[in-house]
């Protein structure tokens, strides 16, 4: 059971871990771009979507093989039973 208890911690701690630096990027880039709206007056809802996806999208190839590898790693540790 605990063996259990850890390994789903672990994965919590993955999925944050894996999920953050997209989530970052989306914050920032929407704090700007809601800034910017802000200051000019221009409320478009696309205007602030494109940005947010593009520069999500872009940290997502970025960090694609670190995440990869991140995952393998834990299901590679779920697979193998302790000794």
């Amino acid at each position: 059971m605990t063996e259990l208890c850890d390994l789903v911690r672990q994965a919590v701690w993955t999925v944050m871990l894996v999920a953050a630096p997209m989530l970052l990027v989306g914050l920032l880039v929407a704090a700007v771009v809601g800034l910017v709206q802000s200051a000019t007056g221009i409320h478009e809802p696309v205007l602030a979507l494109v940005p947010r996806l593009a520069a999500m999208a872009t940290v997502l190839l970025i960090t694609l093989p670190w995440m990869a590898e991140r995952l393998v790693d834990l299901l590679v540790q779920a697979a193998v039973p302790p000794s």
